[in-house]
């Protein structure tokens, strides 16, 4: 399975509308003409139409058919700021305060868009922090019902294929919560079934990693994980969760026999979930470095509408793909 092509072939017969604010960097404005001309999805720019252009022309770039919008002009900017200074007034938003954000921080603006209907989905970050998109996200458009957390995670594209069939493991969390309790650690795990079933059209089968399998070990860590594994268990019993495994446990079957031999997930989970941001972080590097796996993300989960971040070192190629994964998360 080509993970890229398959996301591509949604996201063009979903027709989305993404927004990009970063419009004074030439990578995205090479990205939105490459995204317009492919059919990926409909791109709102968010800046002012002279300059937008201006620097297209300069660099031989095709926006014809992609809308732009300023947002000191725009017809529902009073709307939108009493939207935002209502959402946020009990952490002492004013109306001032929501106007100067929504018409200089173009992230902002187009959150609320996204809020409001006006589109399906944001990528923002290729010269905005990962705290710029995670604020304007919460602010503007929160997170989905029932859920305590806004998390990420990594699609990991093997070229061993040994212990998954199709080579697609999905990591999490390995960029967003630096240390999840067992809430949030349950919700993490839901959010990144939902986000496999999403994307890669099967069944998801959740592997709440530790240092321990099933009581190998005793440690405040290790009960974490247990507490996470039955609360997602508890929450969503329609998910094969299981928990709590080592990483061998959970990916090599002759393993799963002696060490989890009832468990319905080990030796054969396709997500994985990291007990915190350290083990996340450094797995993902390590299959990445190591294995010379392919890695996209991190993916934002756990919003009541779908955001993306980029890396500010980001390519033309990686903000076509995450525009594309946007697209399909919005389905």
């Amino acid at each position: 399975m080509d993970f890229i092509q398959e996301i591509w072939n949604k996201a063009k017969r979903l027709n989305k509308t993404i927004v990009l604010p970063e419009t004074d960097d030439i990578r995205v404005l090479k990205a939105t003409e490459l995204i317009t001309k492919s059919k990926l999805a409909r791109i709102v720019l968010v800046g002012q139409n002279e300059q937008i252009n201006s620097l297209a022309q300069q660099n031989d770039i095709d926006l014809s058919g992609v809308k732009i919008i300023y947002p000191r002009d725009h017809e529902k900017l009073d709307k939108f700021t009493q939207v935002l200074k209502d959402k946020r007034s009990h952490k002492g938003m004013t109306i001032e305060m929501a106007r100067n954000l929504l018409s200089d921080d173009y992230p902002y603006f187009g959150a609320m868009m996204v809020s409001q209907g006006e589109a399906d989905g944001l990528v923002s970050g290729a010269t905005h922090f990962t705290a710029d998109t995670i604020k304007a996200t919460v602010n503007c458009i929160g997170k989905a019902a029932g859920q305590s957390i806004i998390s990420s995670f990594f699609v990991m594209i093997l070229n061993e294929r040994t212990f998954v069939e199709d080579g697609i493991l999905f990591y999490a969390d390995c960029g967003v919560v630096p240390n999840p309790n067992s809430e949030q650690l349950a919700d993490i795990a839901i959010q990144t079934a939902e986000s496999y079933k999403k994307l890669i059209g099967k069944e998801p089968r959740v592997a709440m990693l530790s240092f321990s399998t099933k009581t190998s070990a005793e440690h405040p860590d290790v009960d974490k994980v247990i507490k996470a594994t039955e609360l997602a268990q508890q929450k969503r019993p329609d998910l094969s969760i299981d928990g709590e495994l080592q990483l061998d446990a959970a990916i090599v079957p002759k393993v799963a026999q002696r060490k989890a031999p009832r468990s319905n997930v080990a030796g054969h989970a396709n997500v994985l979930i990291f007990p915190d941001l350290d083990a996340g972080n450094i797995g993902y590097k390590l299959t990445e470095r190591l294995a010379h796996a392919r890695a996209f993300g991190p993916i934002f989960q756990g919003e009541a509408k779908p955001v993306n971040d980029l890396s500010r070192g980001c390519s033309i190629d990686d903000i076509v793909n995450v525009v594309a994964i946007t697209a399909v998360q919005a389905q």
